[in-house]
């Protein structure tokens, strides 16, 4: 079974904990060509995964990428700040690993199983 990272468009070294904390080496990864979505914490090591989402959906080339906030915050007004900022989802980060796998699963089958997703290499309308 191919895993969620392949099927989302990034090879094993695309990926680092420091990517995704900057929005330029963001740039970097995606000049690979767009993944279907990305899954972004709240809490990342330079600047907030807030900060990120919101360069993300001004910037004209990341604009159209689903994202998925996937965050150990539970907190009401975190869950209502993504969604005002063009989140896609917003899923509470469980305990254990477990779990996580199981909301990794979640996440696949509902993303790439059930859900109709547009051709981010087609402009779309904003």
């Amino acid at each position: 079974m191919m895993s969620l990272r392949t099927r989302m468009g990034f090879s094993e070294s695309a990926v680092s904990p420091n990517s995704h904390s900057n929005p330029q080496a963001l740039l970097g990864v995606f000049g690979q060509g767009l993944p279907t979505l990305l899954l972004l914490d709240i809490k990342l090591p330079r600047k907030d995964g807030f900060e990120v989402l919101d360069w993300i959906r001004h910037h004209p080339k990341l604009a159209p990428l689903r994202v998925i906030m996937l965050t150990g915050s539970p907190r009401a007004e975190d869950v209502n700040r993504a969604y005002r900022m063009g989140a896609n989802s917003y899923v509470s980060k469980p305990v254990s690993a477990s779990a996580f796998r199981d909301i990794l699963a979640a996440i696949g089958t509902h993303w790439f199983q059930h859900s109709k997703m547009p051709d981010l290499t087609q402009s779309l309308p904003v």
